[in-house]
């Protein structure tokens, strides 16, 4: 079995849940996902079965989400699963929120939460957070390519937001420093991811036990927005061994999908000096 699945993870449940789940239903263990969503998060969760786990990689790895933001208050985990920390009576307006927002356009320099799995000196952030040690964390750029304000409860203080972002943008964070940008405190309460490169929220599948992993596999040729190459059998065999393709036209530095039979994959490789040298090989 080779491919993708679109995978629609519910709330409750981890990300290592869903490959779990998985690799029972299908009793393949080389299983893995391309980005993790906090428990009570939902959304898109790409999964990669096979030897597509090798692909994650050249996979678009940009993201967009639904947040719900809080505000009149800070938590420990800058979401709805901490502890409270700081509580404001400052009653905000839609219109500071949407001034607010506009600082957050571009690329940002944001801090991660303390309570992350991102590793300083060896260990994970929350590791030393839930032993009350504290740690240097230092800022991290990334790119926020559109963040929108979709709805404004004023009497409940909640704001949803849409947003695209780069690889690596907590958003938990966006709430956090939101709340710090308005004076009033704010953490989220719920999260949808609603597309992860170019999977979307509209093709996923639900994670069921009688899920038909077969019926609902993507073949990673549609997801992989690189050049294609259909190689001869000729080729094929060349690549069998190892070995590069000769090929002057596609422009040198440029990463290549190999296929053969039509619509199936056997390597990745990358332009080189007029030949293809191969990266991965699956056949």
């Amino acid at each position: 079995m080779f491919g993708f699945l679109n995978v629609y993870k519910p709330k409750g449940i981890t990300s290592h849940d869903v490959v779990g789940r998985l690799r029972r239903i299908t009793k393949i263990k080389q299983i893995g996902h391309t980005g993790t969503l906090d428990p009570f998060a939902e959304g898109v969760l790409p999964i990669c079965i096979g030897k597509a786990t090798r692909l994650i990689e050249y996979l678009n790895d940009d993201k967009e989400y639904l947040a719900t933001v809080q505000f009149g208050a800070d938590t420990t985990t800058y979401d709805l699963e901490g502890e409270k920390i700081f509580v404001s009576e400052k009653i905000v307006k839609e219109d500071d929120v949407l001034e607010a927002l506009e600082s957050f356009q571009g690329e940002i320099s944001q801090i991660p939460p303390v309570y992350s799995a991102i590793k300083v000196k060896g260990k994970k952030l929350y590791e030393y957070a839930r032993k009350g040690q504290t740690v240097e964390v230092r800022p991290r750029k990334v790119t926020i390519y559109n963040i929108r304000l979709n709805n404004f409860d004023e009497k409940l203080q909640q704001a949803e937001i849409l947003i695209k972002c780069s690889k690596g943008t907590y958003i938990r964070s966006i709430a956090h420093d939101l709340g710090q940008k308005l004076n009033c405190g704010g953490y989220l309460i719920k999260l949808i991811r609603t597309q992860a490169g170019d999977f979307r929220i509209e093709d996923s599948i639900k994670l069921e036990d009688k899920i038909d992993v077969v019926a609902n596999l993507i073949n990673p040729i549609d997801k992989l927005n690189y050049t294609k190459y259909f190689v001869t059998d000729v080729e094929l065999k060349k690549i069998c061994h190892g070995l590069y393709i000769k090929n002057k036209d596609i422009k040198h530095g440029s990463i290549v999908i190999l296929i053969y039979n039509k619509n199936e994959i056997c390597a990745v490789g990358e332009a080189e000096n007029g030949k293809i040298v191969l990266k991965k090989v699956f056949v």
